[in-house]
């Protein structure tokens, strides 16, 4: 009787060769005799110089995953410092009914942010007839409220868009809304104001943005409009 032996596939030998790694010590002409496609034209390169082609190419990978996270440290230290500049900016003003032009201008001069308004409301009663505590409905009130977290996105028509000034007569066409809350951003605490960033670019606020900064500025914020409560 005639025993059927299945034919050895490129699986098989794969295997083998993990297996035996010795292998190629005791048969190192075949690593030598070995010829492959180089992916960088037709022509022919040895196993070893398509294997060093492959590390160098992993290389220049990871070179410049190293250079895009060196450029993010960078970055985040540069807006880091800026967030300390505007704290202290903040903690110098003395009458708090200058402290909600102060929150504005520190963003756009700081931060580079072309549009910025802030409301607040249940003031104390000197400031009830601000500019700043004006123009808040109930609904935006509530939709502040709901934030536990920075929104960052197109403009889709939230009356807070309509309280960014604009010389331009321009519409922003990107957003980052702020909610303004005693104590940490994602608290159950209902906001008293709102502080709302604006730019005619799309890209400038995009949903897939990181937030973290966005929250610590929007916790100092606060902190510091607490006083016209």
């Amino acid at each position: 009787m005639t025993t059927h032996i299945p034919p050895i596939t490129e699986d098989d030998i794969a295997q083998f060769l993990t297996n035996t790694p010795g292998f190629f010590e005791r048969h190192a002409e075949v690593l030598a005799s070995v010829q492959i496609t180089s992916p960088h034209g037709a022509r022919a390169v040895s196993l070893q110089e398509r294997q060093a082609e492959m590390l160098r190419e992993k290389i220049k990978g990871l070179e410049q995953r190293i250079m895009e996270m060196v450029r993010n440290s960078t970055e985040n230290a540069a807006i880091a410092h800026k967030v300390h500049q505007w704290t202290g900016s903040l903690l110098q003003v003395r009458d708090p009914f200058d402290l909600p032009q102060a929150v504005v201008d520190g963003v756009r001069t700081l931060f580079d942010v072309p549009q910025a308004a802030v409301r607040v409301w249940e003031v104390a009663a000197p400031y009830i007839d601000a500019d700043f505590t004006q123009g808040a409905s109930d609904d935006a009130r509530a939709f502040a409220s709901s934030l536990t977290m920075p929104f960052c996105g197109p403009n889709l028509g939230f009356e807070p868009a309509g309280w960014l000034a604009n010389e331009a007569g321009e519409p922003a066409q990107s957003l980052a809304l702020l909610p303004l809350r005693e104590g940490a951003i994602d608290s159950a605490t209902p906001a008293f104001g709102l502080l709302v960033l604006g730019s005619q670019d799309p890209q400038r606020f995009d949903a897939t943005m990181g937030t973290d900064f966005l929250s610590r500025m929007a916790e100092l914020a606060s902190a510091a409009l607490l006083r016209l409560k």
